[in-house]
């Protein structure tokens, strides 16, 4: 089995240890946590090995990002050159002709039709189904029960709330967060935050906000 770290240790990042443990092919050696404090203690009672400079001296160990918020991950992972593992939960539901890119995780009753591209470091949380010919692109977030319908084109970094809808053959901007219960009728551009039923626009960020 492939030695294997989680960045992070909060609240995804032990669910992702749980996906790690149900699996069963991995060997797990613990958390690494970028705060001083937590070094030395025990989350689920693994090692916190250090922070994400320890992997500098264990360039062959696999790593999970298990961060939720959606900037934050990302800056995380342009730090890191390890390779990274893509975690499927033995109980997600995943069609034969779904590309899903490295570093991506999907939980538990995820379920992914068919002709659909997933890209790097994507998190598809409890229940989340997608439909035929969507494409996700890196770094997107989707929170529990969230419905992506067919031919949806979610951008780079966007944040789907627990819950959300998006109607079949919508565009998503790159960076834009959608809320908890939305449901997106029309196309949204990107770097906006949009809310309700139907899904408005109520704020809009510079380019390059997330940085």
């Amino acid at each position: 089995m492939k030695d294997l770290v989680i960045v992070g240790t909060g609240g995804f990042a032990r669910e992702v240890h749980q996906i790690v443990e149900d699996l069963g092919s991995w060997n797990f050696l613990g958390f690494l946590d970028d705060n001083v404090a937590n070094h030395g203690t025990r989350v689920h009672g693994q090692p916190v090995l250090g922070g994400v400079e320890w992997l500098n001296r264990h360039p062959e160990v696999h790593v999970s990002v298990g961060i939720g918020a959606t900037p934050a991950k990302a800056r995380v992972v342009g730090r890191i050159h390890n390779p990274f593992a893509t975690l499927i939960h033995p109980l997600a539901w995943v069609g034969n002709r779904v590309a899903i890119g490295e570093g991506s995780t999907l939980c538990a009753g995820v379920k992914v039709t068919t002709d659909i591209r997933i890209g790097r470091h994507v998190i598809l949380n409890l229940d989340v189904t997608v439909g035929h010919d969507a494409v996700l692109h890196d770094y997107v977030t989707v929170a529990p029960s969230a419905n992506i319908s067919g031919n949806v084109e979610v951008g780079e970094g966007c944040d789907l709330g627990t819950n959300c809808t998006i109607i079949q053959g919508l565009g998503i901007g790159a960076w834009t967060i959608v809320g908890a219960g939305s449901v997106v009728v029309k196309a949204l551009p990107p770097n906006v935050t949009a809310v309700g039923a139907p899904a408005r626009a109520i704020k809009e960020r510079p380019e390059g906000w997330h940085k």
